[in-house]
């Protein structure tokens, strides 16, 4: 048991938050790379252990060892290192929840190359700023008609993309994934010298939402996967060898959160499933049905499952949330169904988990729980000072003194000094939200330093849909903004200044509505 947690961690088991809090440690090696050192090492010990089990709306349903996940990923590493994939190349993935995630990302991690996690809501104009930006060298997609459509009308926009991989099917233009890797062999050797990665090496890099302008490209290296045994061990609290549910699809860092790096670590199973729309009642079968023993959601996600009858899911043994603020009458509800405290979580895409209500510790509605042991959490005034018990300031990340980033802590901004250089103003990590905190330590969410709009567990700069919004010939000027929404947290409303000779009136608006949404996401609509 724990054999990976083991390598890592010189202790996992604690007496209280306290002994927690003053003991815990991720020791971090010099060369980190999570295909090998936890897939393949979990496939060399353990090869019957289960890894994932996958199942969808239409009866498919499969279960994957760590050996099958293994040899499916050096299939495909093989695959891709033929057609010039290598160290430091990017590809793009957009799999919603397929099986094939976890082994492309697998094999590419084996690669070394940087991982792109993209959305299936992704516009055409997405794509191109995105493939443009980091020099996407190939992009996996599912066999899904927006998605495929989009790449395609973006593909004479982006000049560095060589590849296309399309899974679950086939399309002319694309290389059938399944295919591809059939014909190769499912032994992969560990690359070494110039060809090997070290835990400094670029991994991921996921575009999120800023308050201005484009999306900004966060980057995480090869040890990002070590600083989620934190979440993942003493948030979630997942079991080896017992299932874990987590609602994200695979183009948000939420996914790297719940469904692949610190569940994988701990020796747990990942429960996929890999639903066509949300339904609340079916996600509560599910849950029951496989016997599933923890779970983690966003809020939005909880306010449809209170509204149902939650069956008895005598398995379950933890549910966490985050992504958003929780109403404190969400979490009564839940806990009154279930008999289950729902605890809260806190962090970015920049970083794993920051606060949370962790094992040991009470959960209290409305908190966002108490500061991680493995990151110098504190609350800071604008002119850098402490700030008091019981007042509010900005949640800050203080770095160890030699001046070096924990596991989990994002690389930087792609090609953006500038704005690594505001993110990290007076030495400390900035994360732009405003919190409190009480005398016993727990932190309490007040807001945004800045007005990114989170709706649905979505990150959303005003910037993107005010960009957007300006090209509709009838406005002159324009703000958006979020305001609250009993469902999604926030919805996003904007207010438009119309160019003169336009008469104000509901046609227009719905016409400036259309115009503004058939350009963006679904997630990003008006």
């Amino acid at each position: 048991m724990d054999h990976i947690l083991k390598k890592y961690c010189p202790r996992i088991e604690f007496d209280s938050y306290e002994d927690f809090y003053e003991n815990f440690r991720i020791d971090i090696p010099e060369v980190f790379n999570f295909g090998f050192d936890v897939v393949d090492e979990w496939a060399r010990v353990e090869p019957d252990k289960k890894a994932l089990v996958w199942c969808d709306d239409h009866g498919h349903e499969y279960t994957f060892t760590f050996l099958e996940i293994s040899q499916l990923s050096n299939k495909a590493a093989n695959a891709f290192r033929k057609l010039g994939i290598g160290k430091g190349d990017v590809v793009m993935m957009i799999l919603r929840r397929r099986w094939e995630y976890w082994v492309c990302a697998t094999a590419l991690h084996k690669l070394g190359a940087t991982i792109i996690p993209a959305s299936l809501q992704l516009t055409r104009k997405d794509v191109v700023y995105r493939a443009n930006s980091a020099d996407v060298k190939a992009i996996v997609a599912v066999n899904d008609e927006y998605v495929c459509t989009q790449v395609e009308e973006a593909m004479p926009d982006c000049p560095t993309v060589r590849e296309k991989f399309i899974v679950d099917g086939s399309r002319e233009g694309w290389v059938d994934f399944d295919e591809l890797i059939a014909g190769y062999p499912d032994t992969f050797e560990r690359p070494t010298g110039d060809a090997g990665v070290t835990s400094k090496d670029i991994m991921l890099m996921y575009f999120t939402s800023g308050t201005t302008g484009n999306p900004k490209a966060v980057e995480h290296n090869f040890a990002h996967p070590l600083g989620h045994i934190i979440t993942a061990k003493y948030w979630q609290q997942v079991q080896e060898n017992k299932l874990h549910m987590s609602v994200t699809d695979s183009g948000w860092a939420k996914f790297g959160w719940g469904k692949i790096y610190g569940q994988w670590i701990a020796g747990a199973v990942n429960f996929i499933y890999d639903f066509d729309r949300f339904n609340a009642q079916k996600m509560l079968a599910m849950l029951a049905r496989y016997h599933v023993t923890s779970f983690c959601a966003p809020p939005t996600i909880y306010r449809y499952l209170v509204r149902k009858d939650i069956p008895p899911m005598p398995t379950l043994r933890h549910a966490v949330t985050a992504g958003e603020k929780l109403h404190p009458e969400i979490s009564r509800q839940f806990t009154q169904a279930t008999g289950l405290a729902l605890g809260e979580g806190y962090g970015q895409t920049e970083t794993t988990l920051l606060l949370a209500h962790f094992t040991g510790w009470p959960v209290t509605p409305g908190s966002m729980g108490v500061a991680s042991p493995y990151y110098n959490v504190k609350l800071q005034n604008a002119d850098g000072t402490p700030t008091p018990v019981g007042e509010i300031g900005e949640v800050v990340v203080v770095p160890p003194e030699d001046g070096s980033r924990p596991a989990g802590l994002f690389s930087g901004y792609l090609a953006d000094p500038e704005r690594d250089a505001q993110a990290w103003a007076g030495g400390v990590y900035h994360t732009g939200d405003a919190a409190w905190q009480t005398a016993d330590g727990s932190y309490w969410f007040h807001g945004r330093f800045d007005d990114i709009i989170k709706t649905g567990g979505y990150r959303v700069g005003p910037g993107e849909i005010e960009s957007v919004l300006m090209e509709h010939p009838a406005v002159l000027e324009c703000s958006v903004v979020g305001v609250p929404d009993s469902l999604r947290g926030q919805a996003i409303q904007a207010v438009v200044v119309l160019t003169p000779g336009q008469e104000a009136g509901p046609t227009l608006e719905r016409e400036i509505r259309e115009f503004c949404n058939q350009k963006l996401a679904a997630y990003k609509w008006v």
